[in-house]
């Protein structure tokens, strides 16, 4: 009688521990795309494997940024394998970035995985040292600030217009400082009384990437410091 107890206890182990469950395997959970472009868009696809013996749900992609498009399987069979896609959309970063998505899965044993995407943006078009103007001082002053453009681009590149959103509080001049790859705007102040201003300055461009780049100006104007207020 003990013998037939025993062997029912030990089915009943064997019964519970052989109970039907996926198994999620991910072999790699981060690309990194060194050094790419802005313009591109940078996808990589990670492959999910189910070596369970149940079928492998994916209940949830979130990724950490709305740039980032995740298209998946949502359901992996015993035995097989799935892909989850992961897109950033051209533009959406730049420099150094690190871009996260967790996965959330069925599996008892593994129910999130975090896929990671890093690399370092280079802009097609960069602007140094950034597209603000900032123009702060007396009125007197001799107040302008300078932006340059310099293209990554393969072939040669130019800026064909410059339109000037604001004439009467500034003068805004382009000279090729590299013809063909690198352009700098000097902005100068044309306003003479105190207060503030703020405008910008749209640049038109052959490249089919950037045909358009905007520097925006602000200023705050102070009195002259032969005025009463200077004294």
């Amino acid at each position: 009688m003990a013998g037939v107890i025993c062997a029912a206890g030990l089915l009943l182990i064997l019964g519970t521990g052989w109970a039907a469950a996926p198994r999620a395997i991910v072999s790699e959970t981060s690309k990194d795309f060194g050094k790419v472009f802005e313009d591109k868009a940078l996808a990589h696809t990670f492959v999910i494997k189910n070596e369970g013996n149940a079928p492998l749900k994916v209940e949830e992609v979130d990724p950490d940024c709305a740039c980032t498009v995740a298209n998946y399987d949502g359901t992996i069979p015993p035995g097989g394998r799935g892909e989850i896609t992961l897109t950033i959309k051209p533009f959406s970063v730049l420099r150094d970035f690190l871009k996260k998505t967790t996965v959330k899965f069925n599996d008892p044993a593994r129910p999130e995985v975090v896929l990671s995407m890093k690399g370092y943006v280079q802009p097609i078009i960069e602007i140094q040292p950034s597209h603000i103007v900032r123009l702060r001082g007396r009125v007197d002053d001799d107040l302008k600030g300078e932006v340059r453009f310099i293209s990554h681009q393969s072939g040669p590149w130019e800026i064909k217009q410059v339109v000037n959103g604001i004439p009467g509080m500034i003068e805004a001049n382009l000279k090729a400082e590299q013809p063909g790859k690198i352009y700098v705007l000097e902005v100068k102040n044309l306003r003479r009384d105190p207060g503030h201003y703020a405008g910008a300055v749209e640049l038109l461009t052959s490249s089919k990437e950037r045909p358009r780049l905007i520097v925006r100006v602000f200023a705050n104007l102070y009195p002259s410091s032969s005025g009463p207020e200077g004294r």
